[in-house]
């Protein structure tokens, strides 16, 4: 993976910088790289690992559940260009099994300030299209590819009215067992969505470009979706599940032996899909 890499050392000790929410700059300084390459090494490293978190992942076993949920963000400016992300899980083992931003059109309260702030970023970018029922498509299509061989698809969601059809379309009526559960609810461990609202919470902890109020803002959505790769491919096959726990998340539903270390998942290429390399390979 680091073929013609200059410095390819310090490309593990990027990885966990970034998945640590340390942002591009501060990164840069701290591994005494310029910030160029500090940006192209992040952009390498985050397209090679969503190639992995695709290539390593398998089938489902019987028994397993999803929960989904949507929270935002934005790019560039709060009040004029946000994003949704939507991120599933499997509920038991915590795996990511997917989580991207899509565009949506300003809303809430509109002060004189904030018409003309849309109103000027409206003649730069074009008027802002709503993507988040797109996004979400392809959320549960990345879902129905892990649970096509479960006969019965349990999945957990608060009550937006856009969940129900989508679900229907992706797992199919009859295999498909909806419980959802209002939004409204305290967020505490008591909360049925509890799960999926602890993995939000640890992504926004873990990657600086989704804290509220933070200069680490990604100045392009492209460039979160690179970053929210890194935090899958971390907490699915690097990290615990638990802190308590001896198993990453992708351990627990058998895609792989063991957890994998940061040179291993930036070893062998995953350009190839499934005929790809194992990184757990010793030799080609």
């Amino acid at each position: 993976m680091d073929y013609r890499d200059h410095k390819p050392d310090l490309n593990p000790k990027l990885l966990m910088s970034l998945a640590s929410g340390l942002g591009l700059r501060q990164s840069s300084r701290n591994l005494r790289l310029t910030l160029r390459c500090t940006e192209l090494k992040f952009r390498k490293i985050a397209r090679h690992l969503r190639r992995l978190n695709l290539n390593l992942r398998g089938h489902l076993p019987e028994g397993s559940s999803f929960q989904l949920d949507e929270f935002e963000s934005y790019e560039g400016r709060r009040n004029t260009r946000p994003l949704s992300i939507p991120v599933l899980i499997e509920t038991k083992s915590r795996f990511l099994v997917w989580a991207e931003a899509a565009t949506i059109r300003p809303r809430g309260k509109m002060t004189s300030a904030r018409r003309r702030a849309i109103a000027e970023d409206e003649r730069r970018f074009g008027r802002r299209r709503d993507l988040s029922r797109l996004s979400l498509r392809r959320t549960f299509r990345r879902a129905a590819d892990l649970a096509s061989k479960l006969s019965k698809v349990l999945l957990e969601t608060d009550k937006k009215a856009s969940y129900v059809d989508l679900a229907i379309e992706a797992f199919g009526r009859d295999r498909l067992v909806h419980q959802q559960t209002s939004s409204r609810l305290a967020r505490t461990i008591a909360n049925p969505l509890f799960p999926i609202n602890q993995t939000e919470a640890i992504a926004r902890d873990l990657t600086g470009r989704l804290r509220r109020e933070s200069w680490l803002v990604s100045k392009q959505r492209r460039f979160l979706d690179l970053g929210l790769q890194i935090f899958l491919t971390y907490r699915n096959y690097i990290r615990r599940r638990f802190n308590f726990d001896k198993k990453s998340a992708a351990e627990r539903l058998g895609f792989v032996p063991r957890r994998l270390t940061e040179p291993e998942v930036l070893s062998w290429r995953q350009d190839w899909g499934p005929r790809s390399i194992h990184p757990l390979s010793a030799a080609a």
